[in-house]
């Protein structure tokens, strides 16, 4: 059973999607206007903007 994957994420300020880790280790920045979508959480990141499973 897979425990992770890869998630588009969108910005919920300007709308952008970028693709990030569902156990990301490091906070996740937007590439356009740097709100944090992703953060850390000691196993499974904890989501921050409106999540699409890839």
């Amino acid at each position: 059973m897979q425990t992770s994957r890869f998630l588009k994420v969108k910005c919920g300020k300007c709308k952008n999607e970028q693709i990030t880790y569902s156990k990301a280790s490091t906070i996740v920045t937007c590439l356009v206007c740097g709100e944090q979508l992703v953060q850390p959480a000691g196993g499974v990141a904890r989501i921050l903007a409106q999540a699409e499973e890839l």
